[in-house]
C-alpha cells in the first residue's frame, strides 16, 4: 500500500473529517561553475510527503520522508489539534477534477538526460562567456524532473509530471578601472528551447559593455528595465499587491483601487498558468483546483486578485486556483500548507524593439540587473533596489557609456502610471527562490536615481 493510500485510509478509520496528502518525487541535477570551470555535478533523488488534516474545523499538518510511519505521524498530529483554534469559515477540500493536458511542460529528454549531456550544456555556457576581457565565470545549471500526486478524502486524485531547466552565468571582468560583471540567464521546461550558448553570450556582452563605468549623477531619468531586471520588480515588488489576502487586509497599495485605473492603457499584467515553457505552468494548482488565466491588470485597470482555499473561505469567496507549495529551486514541494502565488506573472509584449526604445530616449539609463529589491512601505507601494552592473547611460538616443552603481527608491503606483514603452523582447525570468515571470523590456519615465 502506498503512503498516499495509507494516509487516506488511516485518517478515515480514526474519524478525521478531511485528509489531504501530496507526494513529490524529484530528480535534481545541479552543476556548479566556479573560476571558469565546472567544479561540481551532483544528482539527488527525493521523495517527500505532506499531509493536511482538517478535523472539527481545526487544521494540522505533517511533512515527512518516512512513509512507513505515516499513520503514527497522523495520530500524533491529531492529538495536537485539541490545542488549536477552530476555523469556522473552512469550506472543505475540493472534489474530483479532470485537468487539461498542457503542452510544453514535460520533456522526456530532460527526465532521462545523461551526465555527459549535462556537462556539455554547462561547458557550452562557459565557453560562450569566454573572452580575453572576462576574468572569471561563475554560475549554475539546474535540471529538475518531478512527479507530483495529490489526493484527498473527497475522492480527488491527481497526478502530474513536469520537467524544468534553468541556467545562469555571471561573467566578471577586471579589465578596466573597476571590477564589473554581467549576467546571462534562461529557463524553461524543454531541452530543445533552451540555449546554453545564449546564456554565456548575454553574460559576456553585459560584462564587456560595463567596463570603465562612469559616475551617474543623481537626477530623474527615463529607465529601460531589461527583462531580467523587470522580472525582479515583478517578483519582489508587484506580485504581492495582487494577493487576495494582502488586498483584503488593506496591505496592498491598490487595496482601494479595485476596478480603477492603476497603470497606463497599454499595460496588461496576467497570471497565465497555461503558457508553454512557463516555469509556473500547470493545469491544476497545489490543492487540486483547476488553474485559469487571469487578467490582474487589464488595459491599465485593476481587475483581479489571486488566492488559495483558506484565504478565500475566510472571506466567503472561492479559490482562484493559485495554491502553491513552492520549491526553493523550481517546481512543487511537499509543504503541507500551501500559500497563494501567481503561476506565471506575464506582461504582454509591445511592438517596439529595445533598440528603438533607446533611440527614443533623451536622458536615460538601460538597466539589465537589479539587486536588493524589496518593499520599503508596502501599503504605499514604496520600494528600493540597487543597480550595480549592466547599466548603460543613454543620451539623445544613443548609449554613450556604462554607468556605476545607483540606487532607486520609487513608488509602484507612480511606476505603473509612467510606463511609456513596452518592448517586443518577452523572456522567461526566474530569480533564485522566487516567482517565475514572463516579461519584455519596459521603459518608465521620471524615476529618481541616487548615485552610490
Amino acid at each position: 500500500m502506498s503512503a498516499l493510500e495509507k494516509a487516506l485510509n488511516h485518517s478515515k478509520n480514526v474519524g478525521i473529517d478531511e485528509c489531504e496528502i501530496v507526494v513529490v518525487k524529484k530528480k535534481i541535477i545541479t552543476v556548479r561553475i566556479t573560476d571558469s570551470q565546472i567544479v561540481e555535478i551532483k544528482q539527488n533523488f527525493d521523495e517527500n510527503f505532506g499531509v493536511r488534516l482538517i478535523h472539527k474545523n481545526k487544521i494540522v499538518s505533517i511533512q515527512t520522508t518516512d512513509q512507513q510511519n505515516i499513520e503514527k505521524k497522523i495520530d500524533n498530529a491529531l492529538q495536537t489539534s485539541s490545542k488549536l483554534k477552530p476555523r469556522g469559515f473552512w469550506g472543505g477540500l475540493p472534489y474530483k477534477l479532470k485537468p487539461k493536458q498542457l503542452e510544453g511542460v514535460f520533456d522526456e529528454k530532460l527526465e532521462k538526460i545523461s551526465g555527459v549531456i549535462v556537462i556539455d550544456i554547462a561547458q557550452n555556457m562557459i565557453n560562450s562567456a569566454n573572452d580575453n576581457k572576462i576574468t572569471t565565470i561563475t554560475g549554475s545549471l539546474n535540471i529538475v524532473s518531478e512527479h507530483y500526486e495529490i489526493a484527498n478524502s473527497n475522492g480527488l486524485n491527481l497526478k502530474d509530471k513536469a520537467t524544468y531547466i534553468s541556467g545562469i552565468i555571471n561573467a566578471e571582468s577586471e579589465y578596466g578601472i573597476t571590477p564589473v560583471s554581467g549576467i546571462g540567464h534562461a529557463s524553461g521546461r524543454t531541452l530543445s528551447n533552451f540555449s546554453a550558448e545564449q546564456i554565456g553570450e548575454d553574460a559576456k556582452i553585459m560584462s564587456i559593455k560595463s567596463i570603465n563605468p562612469q559616475k551617474i549623477d543623481s537626477d530623474k531619468y527615463s529607465i529601460i528595465f531589461e527583462p531580467y531586471s523587470m522580472g525582479e520588480l515583478l517578483a519582489f515588488v508587484v506580485a504581492s499587491n495582487f494577493n487576495f489576502k494582502t488586498f483584503v487586509e488593506k496591505k496592498s497599495c491598490f487595496s482601494n483601487k479595485f476596478e480603477e485605473k492603476i497603470a497606463v492603457d497599454k499595460f496588461n499584467l496576467i497570471d497565465d498558468p497555461h503558457v508553454a515553457e512557463g516555469v509556473g505552468t500547470k493545469s491544476f494548482d497545489d490543492e487540486g483546483i483547476e488553474t485559469k488565466k487571469s487578467n490582474l491588470i487589464e488595459n491599465g485597470v485593476f481587475k483581479n486578485t489571486f488566492s488559495n482555499l483558506f484565504d478565500s473561505y475566510k472571506e466567503g469567496k472561492q479559490s482562484t486556483g493559485n495554491a502553491s507549495r513552492i520549491d526553493s529551486l523550481m517546481g512543487r514541494s511537499s509543504e503541507p500548507i500551501p500559500v497563494s502565488t501567481p503561476h506565471n506573472l506575464k506582461v504582454n509584449p509591445g511592438d517596439i524593439s529595445q533598440e528603438e526604445m533607446i533611440k527614443n530616449t533623451k536622458h536615460g539609463l538601460l538597466i539589465g540587473r537589479l539587486w536588493y529589491t524589496y518593499a520599503v512601505n508596502p501599503i504605499k507601494g514604496d520600494f528600493s533596489c540597487t543597480a550595480r552592473s549592466g547599466i548603460q547611460i543613454i543620451k539623445n538616443g544613443q548609449i554613450i557609456n556604462s554607468g556605476k552603481s545607483v540606487r532607486i527608491i520609487h513608488s509602484l503606483p507612480a511606476l505603473l502610471k509612467n510606463i511609456s514603452e513596452i518592448g517586443n523582447d518577452q523572456k522567461n525570468v526566474i530569480q533564485w527562490a522566487s516567482l517565475p515571470s514572463i516579461t519584455p523590456s519596459i521603459k518608465v519615465e521620471n524615476i529618481t536615481i541616487n548615485s552610490i
